[in-house]
């Protein structure tokens, strides 16, 4: 499965339904070689030009849930997604 967002295809997606946390990267998760936080508390991960290329979500499915959307704001502007995006792999009903 393959998540485009903001224009970044993170196409390895892994959902830890037990702790609620979500992994996004854009290829090879060695490639990150700088790590930062969200103003919203998410991990996320950088390759050596600077490109977001992974993203962790601690309370994916409790937070689209509560609110409708995930947003994570970066050192690149701030994006949102919706459940139309995340659902099938938090398992959400559509």
């Amino acid at each position: 499965m393959s998540i485009t967002i903001a224009g970044t295809a993170f196409d390895r997606v892994r959902y830890d339904r037990e702790a609620d946390v979500l992994y996004l990267h854009a290829g090879d998760p060695r490639r990150a070689v700088d790590f930062d936080e969200s103003a919203e508390g998410h991990a996320l991960r950088f390759d050596a030009s600077g490109r977001l290329v992974g993203v962790t979500i601690v309370g994916a499915k409790r937070t689209l849930e509560k609110e409708g959307r995930i947003t994570l704001t970066t050192p690149q502007p701030q994006w949102a997604v919706d459940d139309s995006q995340l659902s099938e792999v938090l398992g959400l009903a559509g």
